[in-house]
């Protein structure tokens, strides 16, 4: 099979294509013919080396058809989606023609969406998915802040949190982004910032029920004052980098009655905590399928497109998810 494979941790000018033996499927494993995968900034950290040693076919996520279930549980042919339980770390991911994958992490799906707009579904409306419906616990009606809303992750958050009542204020750092927000369901758009608290304050002035933060640490203690108390606030990436806090003391920066929570889709998908069958992608597929959400990619590359793909990713230039057809 061809596979882009790493041949040493740096830049992305350190990935090319190479023949490898056809993975097998081992007991527990589905062995799928990866038609188009979806990147995610996790995969930079991978090539850079940042999360030590992984495996040197990097990928996360994939879509495709299955090619052999020992347990015969599907069926040859059958479309399915594939994202985590070890790929690109443990085991060889999915930046390659065939993927074997834990059974666990393989949901079967019907539908006729294309292979690229499928492939911009599974881990970042997974991952917005779990972090609302679990992490924030969302119910109609109340206020949710989106830190990072033009990420893949953030219009999928939007997407979802609208559809499911709730009044979203996104934030950006290109106000010309504000028209794209609003479409997908955002109420309000404001400039991301240092003090964003202060702005979101003079709006809201005894603070808002929720905040998904996808900025990160540089960010947090900013989101936290923005939370109204019993308010919560999830963190569930690193777009401002992934620099810990030098200061955090939780007397002088946790607001009494505020909770805080963390969500790495990656660490947990899998665990008895959180079962990727919680998730209910099939729905999710069905409801970009019919437009109720709008997931449609921001830029499709070929294979051999690669380098350009990660570039772009690094470059915090996508504006959305950005896909890979084989």
């Amino acid at each position: 099979m061809r596979a882009i494979v790493r041949k040493q941790y740096g830049e992305a000018d350190q990935l090319s294509i190479e023949q490898r033996p056809d993975p097998q499927a081992q007991p527990g494993q589905v062995l799928i013919e990866v038609r188009a995968f979806g990147l995610n900034r996790a995969e930079i950290y991978m090539r850079r080396g940042a999360w030590g040693e992984v495996a040197d076919i990097s990928g996360i996520e994939c879509v495709g058809l299955v090619k052999a279930d020992p347990a015969g549980r599907l069926a040859t042919g059958q479309k399915v989606a594939a994202l985590l339980g070890g790929m690109g770390r443990s085991i060889p991911g999915s930046y390659a023609e065939y993927v074997s994958v834990p059974a666990d992490h393989v949901v079967p799906l019907q539908t006729e969406l294309p292979w690229e707009a499928l492939a911009a579904i599974p881990e970042s409306y997974a991952t917005a998915w779990t972090s609302l419906h679990h992490n924030l616990a969302l119910a109609p009606g109340q206020t949710l802040l989106i830190r990072g809303a033009t990420s893949a992750l953030g219009r999928a958050a939007i997407n979802i949190a609208a559809h499911a009542g709730a009044y979203v204020i996104a934030t950006t750092r290109r106000l010309e982004h504000t028209a794209g927000l609003l479409q997908l369901g955002a109420k309000q758009v404001l400039l991301e910032e240092s003090q964003l608290a202060q702005r979101v304050r003079e709006w809201h002035p005894d603070g808002i029920d929720a905040v998904l933060d996808i900025i990160g640490n540089s960010a947090l203690l900013d989101s936290l004052a923005m939370a109204r108390p019993d308010g919560r606030v999830c963190q569930v990436g690193f777009l401002g980098g992934g620099e810990p806090l030098a200061l955090f003391n939780p007397l002088q920066h946790m607001p009494s009655g505020v909770q805080l929570s963390f969500f790495g889709s990656a660490m947990a998908y899998g665990t008895p905590a959180y079962p990727l069958s919680d998730v209910p992608l099939q729905t999710i597929v069905e409801r970009v399928a019919d437009g109720t959400y709008q997931a449609k990619p921001a830029h499709v590359f070929r294979f051999e497109q690669i380098r350009d793909a990660h570039r772009l990713m690094e470059s915090n230039q996508a504006g959305g998810k950005l896909v890979v057809c084989i």
